[in-house]
């Protein structure tokens, strides 16, 4: 009994004095980085409403990358809360993706974390993701920095490690499912919305000709050896009006989720609120499981559907895709 309460004490003060460096580190990171990184720097204002935006900076071998945080008001460390985390578009940054998908005004009344990486734009001029890079490594490297910055958030605040999904907009969409595709075992659920599926490019070029469905998609390749219930279940997103990255994308990507996960599609279903563009849902099932769904929103082009009016990259008039994220993410976390 004494030796059991010798170890939880040493185990409590080597996290306390794990915390510490780590807040160390994060403060010298962030002043190492400032220069690098401050041609972005006046990005960094709030987005209206409660709640904390606190700013970060995860640092690796590919260099340094900041992040914004979004906490909901009164969260305190008693509580274990689920993370969303949600990667930009290109032409985006953390703020004005926050701005476009509303997903804070959620996680506020839902009480989650948000997690935006940014892209540098030092890495990529038109601040994209570099997903389609994986044959020099560079997608890799940026992988390794936007879970360094997870592991970052998961250490200083109070975040419930069973409980975190990913999503993302077109670049930020095929990244997230390049994330996932190198670490399942990290998250319970992934949205892309408007993505290329992993295993589509490998380079720029590659990347140009995927993005209007000329090219096939590899089945996944996870890092490790897995089965088929730990890929967490996809959910994608996308318009029929898309002109930059084409529908075939979406179909590619719930393809080959459902394939690895040894699913098969059901009917489609009819659905419409009010005056919002119409959609199809198609969910992929193993077992009862949920394993993939598809949510065609008819007449939707490149832009968050649901997203805030006067917002660049955002169609106001669409069905709410961070509510139907945010719902597909809590039922993955029940199960």
């Amino acid at each position: 009994m004494a030796k059991n309460a010798l170890a939880r004490a040493w185990a409590r003060n080597f996290e306390r004095q794990w915390v510490a460096l780590a807040r160390s580190n994060m403060r010298a990171g962030t002043r190492a980085a400032a220069k690098a990184l401050q041609p972005t720097a006046d990005r960094g204002k709030a987005p209206p409403g409660d709640g904390s935006w606190t700013t970060g900076i995860a640092t690796g071998a590919a260099g340094a990358r900041r992040f914004r945080l979004y906490r909901p008001p009164g969260v305190g460390f008693a509580e274990r809360l689920p993370l969303l985390v949600m990667l930009h578009g290109c032409g985006q940054d953390a703020q004005g993706f926050a701005l476009c998908t509303r997903m804070n005004r959620i996680a506020a009344r839902e009480r989650f974390l948000v997690l935006y990486p940014e892209q540098e734009r030092m890495a990529n001029a038109q601040g994209c993701w570099n997903w389609f890079d994986t044959a020099s490594g560079r997608a890799y490297g940026e992988v390794a920095l936007i879970m360094k910055a997870i592991d970052q958030v998961c250490w200083l605040y109070p975040v419930d490690h069973a409980r975190i999904a990913i999503a993302g907009l077109s670049a930020g969409a095929s990244m997230a499912a390049l994330v996932v595709t190198r670490h399942p075992e990290r998250f319970k659920a992934i949205a892309m919305h408007s993505g290329i599926p992993p295993g589509t490019a490998y380079s720029r070029m590659s990347a140009l000709t995927a993005m209007h469905g000329y090219r096939k998609t590899r089945p996944l390749q996870p890092t490790t050896v897995i089965e088929p219930h730990v890929w967490p279940p996809l959910l994608v997103i996308h318009g029929s009006g898309d002109t930059v990255v084409s529908m075939d994308n979406a179909l590619a990507a719930v393809q080959v989720w459902a394939d690895a996960g040894g699913a098969g599609p059901g009917p489609g279903r009819a659905a419409r609120r009010g005056k919002r563009y119409p959609t199809t849902v198609t969910d992929f099932k193993r077992q009862g499981m949920p394993v993939a769904t598809l949510v065609q929103v008819d007449g939707l082009g490149h832009a968050w559907s649901g997203g805030a009016p006067k917002q660049q990259y955002s169609d106001a008039l669409g069905p709410d895709a961070s509510r139907l994220i945010w719902a597909f993410a809590a039922r993955q976390f029940r199960r």
